[in-house]
């Protein structure tokens, strides 16, 4: 499976990951800055924390968020990628709480769970294209075993 790398090193901390995500994920306009009048704002799927640091959805193995969902609106694809179906999410935000990652987040003004889904839509994510230092990178990872396939 395909992984979102992030070299600390790298990361300057300059949020063009974000600005694009949210930009390009959630905006109907799909223009910087134009989509920051779009109503509703775009929220982007990937976070730029402290010492800089890109942080997103990891799409685990034994994804937590997919367990505590209610209805099935967080899934997973044939992929691997866990994606939240916003048709059928209730924002009942059991994912939120769940996730121990702190990466999926509500949208009060969408009324759904947002996380990156690795911009499954486009088919290469949009922070690792535009990041100007390469600091997030997508490699291929062997994922380790589910617990619940362990016997």
């Amino acid at each position: 499976m395909q992984v979102i790398m992030v070299d600390q090193r790298k990361c300057t901390g300059c949020h063009q990951c974000e600005l694009w995500c949210g930009s390009e994920i959630a905006s109907e306009s799909k223009e910087i800055p134009f989509s920051f009048f779009d109503d509703p704002q775009p929220v982007p799927r990937v976070f730029v924390e402290g010492k800089p640091f890109a942080l997103q959805c990891r799409h685990c193995p034994d994804a937590p968020c997919v367990e505590a969902c209610p209805n099935g609106s967080m899934t997973r694809d044939e992929n691997g990628l866990v994606y939240v179906n916003e048709t059928t999410c209730i924002a009942c935000w059991m994912c939120v709480m769940a996730c121990p990652f702190g990466v999926i987040n509500p949208s009060s003004s969408l009324k759904v769970a947002i996380k990156c889904d690795r911009c499954r839509n486009m088919g290469y994510p949009i922070c690792v294209e535009i990041c100007p230092t390469n600091a997030l990178q997508l490699v291929e990872r062997e994922m380790p075993k589910t617990l619940s396939s362990k016997g």
